[in-house]
């Protein structure tokens, strides 16, 4: 007689259900301006369909062609002092002007269903992330082959005049200063390689046992099947 395969009071269910149980990550990226951030993150968004992107809020207004609730979340000047009052934004900053900031309990809420979050940011901004949430935090920095391969980048994109070319390799001098606060560190010499690199991190991170919350009753069930 064959033996019955269905599962007995659902305990074979729960353990396939608790095994595929994983708590998001918190991806940070960062980089000098021209280094190729942008791009791969761009490129991670399409192929891993489990991240997200942190939609931050900011009080500058919105952009041609910029989406409330897409783009950014397009709030005043009131509303954003409140947020960051009430201890809601993770992280924020003041850029010329306008002030920007990561609400918190979107990120949370992303993180506790198994989605992955992706966070274009600056060192400063990393700082501040892994402040308030340094279990569920991995970063990445992002470096250029060489500072001459990082210029012809910023020139070859022809976005920016000389004084901002220039402006932006100053600045990627001190940005570098930086690096060794990263836990991973990809020099983007080659893109696709840079890519699978961020992909095979966020893989590996994803096994780790403090993200997989269900593994305690996982194991007691394998130990205990009668239980």
């Amino acid at each position: 007689m064959e033996k019955d395969q269905s599962p007995q009071n659902g305990r074979e269910q729960t353990i396939i259900m608790q095994s595929n149980s994983y708590r998001g990550v918190m991806l940070v990226l960062s980089s000098p301006s021209g280094a190729g951030k942008t791009s791969i993150v761009k490129e991670l968004l399409k192929q891993e369909s489990n991240i997200i992107t942190s939609i931050s809020v900011t009080t500058r207004p919105a952009r041609p062609g910029e989406i409330d609730g897409h783009d950014y979340h397009f709030i005043d000047h009131d509303n954003y002092h409140q947020m960051l009052k009430a201890g809601e934004l993770l992280e924020h900053a003041e850029v010329y002007g306008n002030f920007y900031g990561t609400p918190k309990t979107p990120v949370y809420e992303a993180l506790s269903i198994g989605k992955d979050i992706i966070f274009d940011l600056d060192w400063q901004g990393t700082q501040q992330l892994s402040a308030a949430a340094r279990a569920d935090l991995v970063s990445i920095f992002i470096l250029p082959p060489s500072l001459e391969e990082l210029e012809n980048r910023l020139r070859k994109r022809a976005q920016d005049s000389e004084e901002v070319v220039k402006r932006r390799m100053a600045s990627a001098s001190h940005d570098l200063t930086h690096w060794a606060e990263y836990d991973y560190v990809i020099i983007n010499e080659n893109f696709e390689y840079s890519v699978e690199c961020v992909r095979s991190i966020l893989k590996s991170e994803k096994l780790k046992r403090i993200r997989q919350p269900s593994l305690h009753s996982f194991v007691n069930c394998l130990r205990n099947p009668k239980g």
